[in-house]
């Protein structure tokens, strides 16, 4: 995938050969700039890949669609709607019925700790709270792909950790495919059955790395940390080509 950048032609992405299992929890890991969140937005059809193709089932994506839902970094709530009419906003657009959508909307609250929240408005709200909401608007629509854009990185590491775990204990058992982009090492460990590494620009699949690990998992433990060890070392080779370059673009300037 390619885009056009002030001085020519960026490649963004090239090579991807990736498959995500139905109710697979699979992480995008890799450094600054390596096309981990182009490659969620090619599969959100947000973008068009200009070479290949991007299948969700045996279908290829074309655009955005009802099987495919997105939560992003930045909470991305409607601030004049209060919380309950946030999540019901993607019911009503599907016409389900009042009762249907009360019924759906108080459950998710519940089941995100928000209970009691729902008259609030985003503003009155921490962040952490926020992206509670932004999370329950999308389960409430129930999508069989869940896609999510570093969704806790502006987030303290409490809070991380809480919704975390939150995610995890809502994706349990769900059948649910998430696909997750995150910089974070240890949460690609917490959370994922598979993290797919990538490299530098133009990003490729550098290696997948499976987290044969029992939940809930120790990050004390020493195989979570043998794990964390290994990531490291790949991601840090990518971030060392990465500066490689900048120097090299930085002197090709100085020249």
């Amino acid at each position: 995938m390619a885009f056009a950048g002030p001085e020519g032609e960026v490649r963004a992405l090239e090579r991807i050969d990736l498959d995500v299992a139905d109710g697979e929890f699979v992480c995008l890991l890799g450094p600054s700039g390596c096309g981990k969140s182009t490659l969620l937005n090619a599969v959100a059809g947000f973008v068009r890949p200009t070479a290949g193709r991007v299948l969700a089932g045996d279908r290829e994506v074309q655009g955005p669609g009802p099987d495919r839902a997105m939560v992003f970094q930045e909470y991305a709530l409607f601030p004049w709607m209060t919380v309950a009419e946030n999540v019901a906003f993607g019911l009503e657009a599907k016409g389900l019925a009042r009762p249907e959508i009360r019924r759906t909307v108080s459950e998710w609250l519940e089941k995100l700790h928000l209970g009691g929240f729902g008259d609030r408005f985003p503003k009155d709200l921490s962040g952490g709270m926020r992206q509670r909401v932004a999370i329950a608007r999308v389960l409430a629509i129930a999508p069989p792909i869940l896609l999510m854009d570093e969704p806790f990185g502006a987030l303290d590491a409490l809070t991380r950790r809480n919704l975390q775990d939150e995610l995890l204990r809502v994706w349990s058992g769900s059948g649910r495919t998430v696909l997750f982009v995150t910089h974070g090492i240890e949460e690609s460990v917490y959370l994922a059955d598979r993290v797919v590494v990538m490299t530098h620009r133009p990003g490729a699949v550098k290696e997948v790395v499976p987290v044969a690990l029992p939940r809930p998992r120790d990050p004390s433990a020493q195989d979570f940390n043998a794990l964390k060890r290994r990531l490291s070392e790949l991601v840090m080779e990518e971030q060392a080509r990465h500066e490689l370059d900048e120097l090299g673009v930085a002197g090709r300037g100085a020249a």
